[in-house]
């Protein structure tokens, strides 16, 4: 389904803001509550081409989040995780689920494009994936790690992209198990992204 949205400026000050149909803000500004004059009106599609992009690809992807903790960076990679064409979540430990709000509510409605399940244990689900075909890779600081910037190419037909625990990382068993290790150099003085931001990073590289 399409639908229009307007660019609207305020009359007093200035602000300059989009306003979808049915949106709260409505002609008045939402900071001064001045009046609005409509600049712009756009007509959003519902098909585009990269959604188009999307369904040529073959390859199938998948991510498996291992005891995450915030339900918040579960929703985010969950929406990072659609937009990058994976295909399914596996959420294993104590990951929270799209059952939990605050998941369902960062997400907004990727959960509906990124089918998922839950596992108690990761490294029992890895070693059945291994056993299906798939290829196991890890985001993770390891001395087996590679950097992501000099991964090249890593193509496979099925494949899962493990991101672990925010305090302690990628379960050491699930790394033993892992085909390829990555990790995300660091040019600043904090030594880690947050979990989301580095699979955002991680999976559009790797799906490149």
């Amino acid at each position: 389904m399409s639908s229009i949205f307007e660019i609207r400026v305020c009359e007093s000050c200035g602000l300059r803001y989009p306003l979808t149909e049915g949106h709260s803000f409505g002609a008045r500004c939402p900071v001064c509550l001045g009046m609005t004059n409509v600049v712009m009106k756009k007509q959003m599609g519902a098909e585009t081409i990269f959604q188009e992009e999307r369904k040529k690809k073959k390859e199938v992807k998948a991510v498996l989040l291992d005891n995450i903790r915030s339900a918040w960076n579960v929703g985010s990679i969950l929406r990072s995780a659609d937009g990058l064409g994976f295909s399914h979540t596996f959420l294993c430990g104590i990951t929270p689920t799209p059952e939990v709000d605050a998941v369902k509510k960062t997400a907004l409605g990727a959960d509906e494009f990124v089918t998922w399940s839950y596992h108690k244990d990761a490294v029992t689900l890895v070693k059945g994936l291994k056993k299906e075909g798939w290829t196991i890779w890890a985001l993770e600081e390891d001395e087996r790690s590679i950097p992501l910037s000099k991964g090249g190419k890593q193509k496979a037909e099925k494949t899962v992209l493990i991101a672990g625990s925010e305090v302690t990382g990628v379960d050491p068993e699930l790394l033993d198990l892992c085909d390829k290790i990555f990790y995300i150099p660091m040019l600043g003085g904090k030594k880690s992204f947050n979990v989301s931001v580095a699979f955002g990073v991680a999976g559009f590289v790797l799906s490149s």
